[in-house]
């Protein structure tokens, strides 16, 4: 057979199935691997095929909806599936489903050895690609580990460093940043001038930090010192915020994350806080805020949507392989108010 003959095979398997394995096109052509993957790398540099993860398709038009992804396994890495990552992966798993892709779920307890070894398992158990949250933000230390990955990636509610390698791997997060700056917004609007950040370490303070910071600068409002959450020191937590409001002039607090919000209201009552009489407070997250009494303004990520938009990407990733731009998606979360928020007692 010519190299025609194959070439004129290939396209007509491809055409009639949408989608081939190289693979399976090989034993369908009684040809090696080999020759078969050089037969689609002539045809990919003429244009004629794109070459995905494990196989072939048509070229696609880049305006065109994302393309079905019957067959495909997508492994999606969280560290937990009790809070926020219940909601990313209800609205991945929807998406794969509609595409027809199947998802696994790896979960890493927030343990950065368990991250690598759950992505070990989803890649060795057939994952064409990954949904991949670290368990903290993405450093030096995830940079070899994330370039030694058998298969496409999408980071979801994580960003790396702009100077960093892993930058130019397809990402999808909630702009933490924005949300904070509609906390921020919302309680000077209501007339707030001196606010304070209580804030859990987590791979999201940083950014909620940042929006907090740059809307205070643009709102005539000033920021008292952030408290850390000591979960193993709520006395010392429960101290500095009542310093902050009854001896530095707080008025409004944002509370990552809302679990943590609701225990400090809790917390606050008992020594005889009123909220918001005393002190207004807006909670990030939104997983319970709404349960709380009084209940909570909270700031919501658009969690159901990131899982969506990252199912998206990958399988954009899957079909057209390098062909696709890159791509990092930031939304934006909204703010819900409820009954913790009121203006300043005069």
């Amino acid at each position: 057979m010519s190299v025609e003959q194959r070439h004129r095979l290939i396209l007509r398997q491809v055409r009639d199935r949408g989608s081939a394995r190289v693979a399976d096109l090989a034993e369908a052509l009684g040809v090696s691997a080999v020759t078969l993957r050089r037969d689609v790398e002539q045809l990919a540099t003429r244009g004629l095929l794109t070459r995905v993860h494990g196989g072939v398709t048509l070229p696609r038009d880049p305006a065109a909806p994302v393309p079905p992804a019957s067959g495909l396994t997508i492994g999606m890495l969280v560290p937990t599936a009790h809070y926020y990552y219940p909601a990313v992966i209800k609205g991945a798993q929807e998406r794969a489903a509609g595409a027809g892709a199947r998802l696994v779920l790896g979960i890493s307890r927030y343990d950065e050895a368990e991250d690598r070894a759950q992505v070990r398992r989803l890649v060795e158990g057939g994952a064409d690609g990954l949904l991949l949250t670290p368990s903290r933000q993405l450093g030096d230390s995830h940079e070899e580990w994330l370039a030694g990955l058998r298969v496409p990636a999408v980071l979801v509610e994580r960003r790396a460093d702009l100077a960093s390698p892993a930058s130019m791997a397809d990402a999808v997060a909630s702009d933490h940043a924005h949300g904070a700056y509609l906390a921020v917004r919302h309680l000077a609007e209501l007339g707030h001038r001196r606010l304070a950040l209580v804030a859990s370490p987590s791979p999201t303070t940083p950014r909620v930090r940042v929006g907090l910071v740059a809307a205070a600068s643009s709102s005539a409002v000033t920021v008292a010192e952030e408290i850390v959450i000591d979960r193993g020191r709520a006395d010392e937590l429960v101290s500095g915020v009542l310093r902050l409001v009854r001896d530095e002039g707080v008025t409004g607090l944002l509370v990552h994350n809302d679990e943590d919000a609701l225990s400090l209201v809790g917390q606050l009552s008992a020594e005889g806080v009123d909220i918001p009489g005393e002190v207004s407070l807006v909670a990030y997250d939104d997983e319970v805020a709404a349960f709380c009494s009084p209940s909570l303004t909270a700031v919501a990520p658009p969690k159901e949507e990131v899982g969506r938009c990252a199912v998206d990407l990958l399988i954009t990733r899957l079909t057209r392989g390098s062909t696709a731009p890159g791509r990092h998606l930031a939304l934006l979360p909204e703010l819900r108010a409820r009954e913790s928020t009121a203006p300043p007692s005069p």
